[in-house]
């Protein structure tokens, strides 16, 4: 019986609400469930490291509301000793090739993946830490700004997600390929389902069964089949189940 617990989010930002004030039950559920004091966040999507520190106390902020502390990764002289002394690791959104490059680089990917696999550390992913949480980072939204060596990421899951899915627009008059259209290429030559995850929604992992959560539908891509609709609070299990 896998040990994970997972809460992956499509973006810390939702209309209407300020950062990450639109996931405070899920988060403060999730935590409290995994009995969480202290958070780990790593700010690594950030490519400015010099802004490592205001980002930690931008994620901080609503986390001490919440009723959580919150420490940076960059704070540690040892990246892996942290992540090994960890009670959750939190990854943030930015850019999603920065991040798991810097990942590799200070050799964290195993460390993470052991904690949150093996010894049932806690993860919340936003943005690029959801896109990273998955098989590869091939159905990421950003730009290769740099070149990791590798885009497998933590495997935490068997399929991959992308967060801020955008469904078309009607008789909008752009031209280029849709969303949709991209995941499609990526099915051409790859098998792993793709599930888009639209802003103000999550999937929520615990051991093998999982649901998606908040304000709006998911859509899941598999390969030579037609697109899945799924509604908030239904049961994605059948995603994680052989994870």
């Amino acid at each position: 019986m896998s040990k994970r617990q997972l809460l992956l989010l499509s973006s810390s930002n939702y209309h209407g609400h300020e950062y990450l004030q639109f996931a405070k039950d899920w988060i403060t559920d999730f935590l409290k469930k995994n009995n969480v004091t202290k958070v780990l966040f790593i700010p690594y999507a950030s490519t400015k490291p010099d802004s490592y520190t205001e980002y930690t106390e931008k994620v901080a902020k609503p986390l001490k509301e919440f009723g959580f502390e919150v420490e940076g990764i960059h704070e540690s002289k040892d990246p892996v000793q942290a992540v090994n002394n960890s009670s959750c690791i939190f990854i943030g959104g930015g850019n999603t090739f920065h991040l798991l490059k810097t990942l590799y680089d200070k050799r964290l990917v195993e460390a993470i993946r052991t904690r949150v696999l093996d010894n049932g550390v806690p993860y919340i992913g936003s943005s690029a830490g959801t896109n990273c949480a998955t098989v590869s980072i091939h159905t990421t939204n950003d730009m290769p700004i740099v070149l990791p060596p590798t885009f497998y990421a933590l495997q935490l899951l068997d399929f991959n997600i992308n967060p801020h899915y955008l469904d078309p627009i009607p008789d909008d008059k752009h031209r280029g390929e849709t969303r949709a259209e991209r995941i499609n290429e990526f099915h051409h030559i790859n098998s792993a389902p793709v599930l888009g995850l639209r802003e103000g929604s999550a999937l929520l992992v615990d051991g093998n069964n999982a649901t998606l959560i908040g304000h709006t539908k998911a859509i899941l891509f598999q390969r030579n089949e037609d697109p899945q609709e799924f509604e908030p609070n239904s049961d994605l299990s059948f995603l994680v189940s052989s994870s």
